[in-house]
């Protein structure tokens, strides 16, 4: 038996979504740019996944920009927001944001930005306060993640938006994680700018979009052909472009019913393993994505080098044919905590034991109920090497 439980690290292309692209491929593969008729088609496939994409945020078809994923669309909002000014400003992130977002962060503060790092409470929530709080006459941007990767957990994002608007300080949000998992309206929320990836929504690797408020100027990462409207010149990814587009669709016509079964799954999978006293869930247990479950290992404090970490349950949950994630990485054989728990207020030995299990469009009651079984029993296995002598 095969379980894939990772569908926030990426989903699989749905079978629409490759249609499209082999469309595009065999007929329509000409030069957008071009004027003449193969250009033509081209280009008109492109279009058609823009007003998709946009439709799904409620966004004007003429605000997203296509770009080669998520970290792009995130790069391209810090850096076209502080590459306008000819001195260092202010920037605002959260504590907990993807690395597309605190890497650019602090390549800006290593030449002269003030970069303000807000802090989250146990759930992994920004407090409205604090941002309005740290907003200074030279902030420019604030960015925060819509709904974070590791631990699922949804910031109030109207909130955040409206100090933002009430400071006329551009508010930027990578939502990769939550477009087309929930309901979006850019336009009601009062957002600035707006990351979407189409891999995290069933569509191909490769692609994904920014929004940007008609009337918001950036500076370019790229410079060359013009493409995108400007913002984003280089002969675009037609075929990864049409696929966006139709999963883009699909997921704005499922949501609303996908959403209460994934939610009546993931309350499912948590109930099962309540009574496991190894698993410590994370993040919040209300602002939450629907079909998300994060948890650290209770490790003894006698054992302060885990043993028992999160990508030990990994491993062993691979050898029995079913997919999750763990947040800590390792390099040069060295496990790192993971930086959202430690903000999070975790330990460091709590930081290393995360897991986290993402629900999908596939996934079944009786996927969670064999996951959750052979979870347990991995763990009654591994339980007695901490045992503190």
């Amino acid at each position: 038996m095969q379980i894939y439980l990772d569908h926030s690290a990426t989903t699989p292309t749905r079978t629409e979504a490759i249609a499209a692209m082999h469309r595009v491929l065999t007929s329509e593969w000409g030069n957008p740019s071009s004027i003449h008729q193969w250009g033509e088609r081209s280009s008109t496939s492109i279009e058609q996944a823009r007003f998709q994409v946009a439709a799904l945020i409620n966004a004007n078809p003429d605000a997203i920009a296509f770009t080669s994923g998520g970290t792009e669309a995130n790069n391209q909002a810090i850096m076209g927001v502080a590459n306008r000014y000819d001195t260092p400003q202010h920037l605002i992130i959260s504590s907990v944001e993807h690395s597309s977002i605190s890497a650019p962060a602090q390549w800006l503060e290593d030449r002269g930005w003030q970069v303000t790092r807000l802090p989250v409470d146990r759930s992994g929530r920004v407090n409205p306060d604090d941002l309005a709080t740290a907003i200074r006459p030279n902030t420019v941007l604030v960015s925060i993640i819509y709904a974070q990767s590791e631990v699922g957990t949804i910031q109030p994002i109207s909130e955040l938006a409206a100090i933002c608007q009430q400071y006329q300080v551009y508010f930027h949000t990578d939502a990769v994680q939550a477009a087309g998992r929930i309901a979006i309206d850019v336009q009601k929320l009062g957002i600035d700018l707006l990351s979407i990836s189409s891999h995290k929504l069933y569509g191909p690797q490769g692609t994904g979009a920014l929004y940007i408020r008609p009337g918001l100027e950036l500076v370019p990462l790229l410079a060359g052909g013009g493409q995108e409207m400007g913002w984003r010149s280089g002969t675009q990814a037609v075929p990864q472009i049409a696929g966006f587009g139709v999963a883009a669709e699909l997921a704005s016509e499922e949501l609303a019913a996908e959403n209460l079964r994934l939610i009546g799954l993931r309350d499912r999978f948590f109930e099962l393993l309540s009574d496991c006293s190894m698993l410590i869930p994370t993040g919040d247990k209300i602002h939450r994505l629907p079909h998300h479950l994060s948890f650290c290992l209770a490790i003894p404090s006698c054992h302060s080098q885990a043993s028992i970490t999160g990508k030990t349950i990994v491993r062993q949950l691979n050898l029995a044919g079913i997919g999750i994630s763990s947040g800590a990485a390792c390099a040069s054989g060295k496990l790192t905590p993971s930086p959202i728990l430690l903000a999070m207020g975790y330990s460091q030995t709590d930081a290393v034991g995360g897991i986290r299990i993402t629900l999908g469009r596939s996934t079944t009651r009786a996927d969670i109920d064999w996951t959750a079984m052979v979870l347990k029993q991995i763990l009654d296995r591994l339980t007695p090497q901490l045992v503190c002598i």
